[in-house]
């Protein structure tokens, strides 16, 4: 397909595709054929987790796809279970043992479970800080830290982190945590960008969909790449993969944008836990 992915300069030095593709929430049995059609369809960024459990067949399609390791970039994340430093570091081996790869271009605490292990998630940056000097982790960053958690970071560890992934979306933009990642160089990836489906049959998105001839889904998705967030939608279906993938070829004006933007709800429009009292751990 013909649409160029911009690719965003990391504060490390290194690059990440500013569209990706996401296997939350997709069954292992499912993965490899998602994942393999969106490479075909053209994403080189694929976003898993170790709580997904899907990471092996992450690995696998990528082997199965022809491509190169170096052409697509993958991150991956620390299951809440191992926040403990030497846990931390086996589950990054066992990360790498079941992608079969010999780097992850981007490792990421998964979340800061503050009310866990003495709310201490610095050992356990320090630890992702230890991967990437050793150069199995090209970059590292953090997912749904607020702002008081990446202050915190700022004063006890060496590493600012590269990116910040929080739940975002037009009804909760996140903005304060957007504002904090802005200020001090670090990306912000959005997850749950159309909200789990809900933002798709909101008058003001289907009413802009129609103005532009988009469907709704993907003028949620040019409205975040607009305001210069990382995005990764998720889908099984064929069909809709490619949609989401085709969202650089046309533009929302200004009107159309804080149309959207003022659909947000603050607090009251988060669909996901709050990261300051999550405190899920896998049994």
């Amino acid at each position: 397909m013909a649409h160029t992915i911009p690719n965003f300069s990391l504060n490390d030095g290194n690059t990440i595709p500013q569209l990706g593709f996401g296997v939350f929430q997709i069954e292992p049995k499912d993965t490899v054929r998602a994942v393999r059609t969106a490479l075909d369809v053209g994403y080189r960024h694929i976003d898993t987790a170790e709580m997904y459990g899907n990471e092996a067949e992450v690995g696998q399609a990528i082997r199965e796809s022809g491509l190169d390791r170096g052409d697509v970039f993958v991150t991956s994340k620390l299951n809440n279970g191992f926040h403990r430093p030497d846990d931390a570091r086996k589950a990054f081996e066992q990360t790498l043992a079941a992608l079969k790869f010999d780097y992850l271009d981007l490792f990421l605490i998964h979340w800061p479970l503050p009310t866990l292990y003495d709310g201490d998630f610095v050992s356990t940056w320090k630890v992702l800080e230890e991967f990437q000097r050793d150069g199995l982790a090209r970059s590292i960053g953090v997912s749904n830290f607020q702002v008081a958690h990446l202050e915190r970071l700022a004063a006890e560890a060496q590493v600012v982190p590269a990116v910040n992934q929080v739940e975002a979306h037009p009804y909760f933009g996140n903005e304060e945590v957007r504002a904090y990642d802005k200020t001090h160089n670090i990306l912000t990836e959005g997850w749950s960008p159309i909200a789990q489906g809900r933002v798709l049959d909101d008058p003001t998105v289907v009413d802009i969909a129609e103005q532009v001839g988009r469907t709704p889904a993907q003028v949620t998705l040019r409205w975040h790449v607009q305001r210069g967030d990382i995005v990764f939608p998720k889908s099984v279906t064929p069909k809709r993969i490619e949609e989401n993938f085709a969202i650089f070829d046309f533009e929302l004006d200004d009107a159309a944008m804080d149309r959207i933007t003022a659909l947000d709800r603050g607090e009251a429009g988060r669909q996901g836990p709050n990261p300051d009292t999550f405190d899920y751990v896998p049994s």
